[in-house]
């Protein structure tokens, strides 16, 4: 599918990673995310700020609660996995982590007609 991708274990192992390639986007399996305490990494100023993808072999995406999760921004199930659909939402959440809304003190006031 053309991702540049790298493997870690553990949530520790996650945290060091980030810091040496400063991901676009997160994929991880999504009873890991629902099963174990995420303090960690949603203290982690690089890691809280990066989309997560959820992936599972066993789930579909009508069996999540996503509220047990924070930051998901997409779920992929695996065994049906199709590389359109799968590129198109791990690109829709990697332009999310570089979109910021400008500072209103430096956009420029807009022009006002007076009559």
């Amino acid at each position: 599918m053309g991702v540049i991708t790298s493997e870690v274990v553990g949530l520790d192992a996650a945290v060091e990673a980030a810091r040496r390639t400063s991901p676009d986007v997160i994929i991880c399996d999504y009873d890991l995310l629902a099963t174990i305490p995420l303090e960690k990494w949603e203290r982690d100023e690089l890691l809280s700020n990066t989309p997560v993808i959820a992936v599972s072999l066993t789930r579909h995406s009508q069996e999540l609660h996503l509220l047990d999760v924070n930051g998901i921004a997409g779920f992929l199930y695996l065994p049906t996995l199709e590389s359109g659909p799968a590129l198109k939402i791990l690109r829709a959440a990697a332009a999310r982590s570089k979109y910021s809304l400008p500072h209103p003190l430096n956009t420029a006031p807009r022009a006002v007609e007076r009559g």
